[in-house]
């Protein structure tokens, strides 16, 4: 089970969650020049103690003769035991000295205190980008291998990292654990919840350089940045069509097998978008989740409190390029340039 081995080394490796046996007589130990140590004979790690390389064997035997009362999970040690009850009693003994955080296990708390020293100790040999966790470390080396061990089993669409996995498995669950509690909406990813509480704060911390327009989160000023450039990525194999985000091209794309996806139950209406479907369902419930903070009017779509929004503010932002006159909507524009330029005059009696 284990090797006894006389050595001058001045190390000592330890199985218990990454953390160090530091006692008075370890540490003396452990500056002996001649000190003796324990090494498992199937991994060679090393132990000071004949009882901690009993324990750890129980790892390679897969032994579990500690079980758990409460949700009866089995562990190879009592220490490991005593750590996980902490799950069923929220009990958290370890606190970060900086932002008072607390943690189950002492070594969660070494890995977080490097979010504030900013340590990175591992570093990835292809790129030299540095993690502060080897977890990290070992799912970006993917982007380099395009691994990808992770696979859907519903659609078999496959992941490189489990918690991508886990987030896509709710589209076919419909699974939506993240909740507003502002609004009560539920959102099935953490960064789409965080983003929409933007809409609460009104918070546009994102800003574009060439205009100045201000957005809630980074997406969105990436999608806005190719108006300026005029790229557009993202092509339709059936007709040629660019566009600038790939979700308008997989929506267009629809256009083409006349595939409407979202129906409503109510008048059974079919739908490309689901944002359309959403806005026309308003029309049964009533439903008016915009509203207009200078005089409190309603509306059931955003675009239209945007267009109403100019009243107050006095913008025109769209001109006729042959006289030069300013209105607030582009459909005013429109019938204005047709009526008064060209003369065409749409409509007639039919008596």
């Amino acid at each position: 089970m284990e090797t006894y081995i006389q050595t001058n080394e001045t190390h000592l490796i330890s199985d218990l969650c990454v953390e160090t046996v530091d006692t008075d007589q370890n540490v003396k130990n452990v500056n002996d020049k001649n000190k003796k140590y324990f090494a498992c004979d199937i991994c060679g790690k090393k132990f000071l103690q004949k009882g901690l390389v009993k324990k750890h064997f129980h790892s390679h035997k897969k032994v579990k003769p500690y079980s758990c009362d409460v949700c009866g999970k089995g562990f190879s040690q009592q220490g490991h035991l005593a750590t996980h009850y902490r799950v069923h009693t929220g009990e958290k003994p370890y606190s970060c000295d900086f932002c008072h955080k607390d943690f189950f296990r002492k070594c969660h708390l070494n890995v977080h205190y490097r979010t504030h020293t900013k340590e990175k100790p591992y570093s990835c040999d292809v790129c030299g980008k540095g993690f502060s966790q080897q977890v990290n470390l070992t799912g970006h080396y993917r982007v380099h291998t395009s691994e990808k061990p992770y696979s859907c089993d519903v659609c078999n669409k496959e992941y490189s990292h489990r918690s991508s996995l886990n987030v896509h498995f709710r589209t076919h669950t419909n699974e939506k654990p993240y909740t507003c509690d502002v609004c009560g909406k539920n959102y099935s990813h953490k960064f789409a919840l965080k983003v929409h509480y933007q809409t609460h704060s009104n918070e546009k911390p994102f800003s574009c350089d060439v205009c100045g327009k201000k957005y809630s989160h980074k997406g969105a000023l990436k999608v806005h940045y190719q108006t300026h450039s005029n790229e557009k990525p993202f092509s339709c194999d059936v007709c040629s069509k660019k566009y600038s985000q790939k979700r308008a091209l997989k929506v267009h794309y629809q256009t083409h097998t006349n595939e409407k996806p979202f129906s409503c139950d109510v008048c059974h209406k079919d739908f490309f978008r689901k944002n359309d479907f959403s806005e026309h369902y308003r029309i049964h419930t009533k439903e008016k989740p915009y509203s207009c903070d200078v005089c409190h009017k309603d509306f059931s779509r955003k675009s239209n409190l945007n267009v109403h929004y100019r009243i107050h503010t006095k913008e025109k932002p769209f001109s006729c390029d042959v006289c030069h006159k300013d209105f607030s909507r582009k459909s005013h524009l429109n019938v204005h340039y047709y009526r008064t330029h060209t003369k065409e005059k749409p409509y007639s009696c039919v008596v």
